[in-house]
């Protein structure tokens, strides 16, 4: 009889909330981060920035996952090597936790605005982010490397379109991954409406449809 009371009175306490279990805490839907988002768009690019394409880059880069691990090593919702985290870090003492959601994406849009402004005098306006986005895939250098492939071609390199061009022939550079991931950031902003919401079907509690 007593081990029954007992019984009945743990299901009061967890009906009352009082005793946290997994099932009581469903994954978040896959707007949880905007506000997060827009502020770090905010304080690197200014309130003038479209922060929807940073979501659109999480998409792309670990479908919103901020328990996200690549084969090489990067982590979190925007797929950052501990290394780079650390760079960035090293600059910001409030970026202590790779793995919390929150700092990851903070980092990647500090990242992103690094390679935002050294790529300022080496593309045309309207390539900015391509080249922005491709080096936070690829590294900068072999950004460069396709730059120089293109000059050698009598291209303009600072045009994303001739970057695409020469992709191929650029030694070393898995060019197929970087120009996919490119091409998913671009898709990835049509599926979000004015607001930054996943549109229709594409949203669910578990994450994203792919």
């Amino acid at each position: 009889m007593r081990r029954l009371r007992w019984s009945v009175l743990a299901l009061f306490a967890v009906a009352a909330g009082q005793v946290p279990t997994a099932a009581a805490q469903p994954r978040a839907p896959a707007d949880r981060y905007d506000d997060t988002f827009r502020k770090a768009s905010k304080r690197s690019f200014g309130p003038a920035f479209d922060w929807r394409l940073f979501k659109a880059q999480g998409m792309a880069e670990s479908n919103l996952d901020p328990t996200a691990r690549s084969r090489v090593g990067a982590r979190g919702l925007m797929q950052l090597m501990p290394s780079t985290y650390r760079e960035i870090a090293s600059e910001n003492a409030d970026l202590a936790m790779i793995d919390n959601p929150e700092l990851n994406i903070e980092a990647g849009i500090a990242y992103d605005r690094q390679l935002w402004l050294r790529w300022a005098n080496d593309s045309v306006a309207d390539d900015r982010r391509q080249f922005m986005f491709a080096s936070y895939n690829a590294g900068r250098g072999t950004l460069l490397n396709a730059q120089r492939r293109a000059r050698e071609r009598q291209l303009d390199p600072r045009r994303w379109r001739n970057i695409e061009r020469i992709a191929a022939s650029v030694p070393r550079w898995r060019h197929a991954e970087t120009l996919d991931y490119v091409g998913k950031i671009e898709v990835n902003i049509t599926r979000l409406d004015d607001r930054g919401r996943i549109m229709k079907a594409n949203a669910t509690v578990r994450g994203l449809k792919r």
